[in-house]
């Protein structure tokens, strides 16, 4: 093969192979979340059933879970109907003491908020489920738990709950 002749043909493979492969992997989300065809996505209100209750935390988890959904894959939020459909309540909002100091009081504390989801793949009933996730934060004990110290807190934990939320339901984690 002559020299100019090579030269045309390896770049023109090179565009098809890249091509061929960008087209093959058009159904890849880089975000990890695979909903299939679904096209509609319905989260509704998360109450707080928990026996010590946080006024803003069932607004706030709600609305976290709605926008990671929104942000991270090409869902349209629906009130009714959606393709997948997620419910449940927050059943748990703790406060432990953690590790004990010398005279006998806690050094540090741990908020826990458990949440009981149940989610429904109108188009894939195999991924249908009701579980719980829960996650913690740690803060210092001489600290109220109230003002940044709470905020801080429960940004944290609904920042995992939503993640592995998602992950559960279409990243299949």
């Amino acid at each position: 093969m002559t020299y100019k002749l090579m030269k045309k043909i390896i770049p023109f493979a090179l565009f098809i192979a890249i091509s061929t492969i960008i087209i093959s992997c058009g159904a890849y989300s880089f975000t990890g979340g695979n909903t299939g065809d679904a096209k509609t996505i319905q989260i509704d209100f998360f109450p707080n059933q928990a026996p010590l209750v946080e006024p803003t935390l069932t607004q706030r988890f709600t609305n976290e879970l709605q926008d990671l959904f929104t942000r991270q894959t090409n869902l349209t939020l629906t009130g009714s109907n959606g393709d997948l459909y997620f419910s449940g309540e927050i059943t748990g909002f703790r406060i432990t003491p953690l590790s004990g100091t010398s005279d006998q009081t806690a050094a540090q504390n741990r908020l826990t908020v458990s949440v009981n989801v149940r989610f429904i793949n109108k188009l894939n009933e195999d991924d249908d489920f009701e579980k719980t996730f829960s996650f913690y934060s740690d803060y210092d004990a001489s600290s109220q738990l109230t003002g940044s110290v709470l905020e801080a807190a429960l940004d944290e934990i609904i920042e995992r709950l939503t993640q592995d939320i998602f992950n559960a339901s279409v990243a299949k984690w």
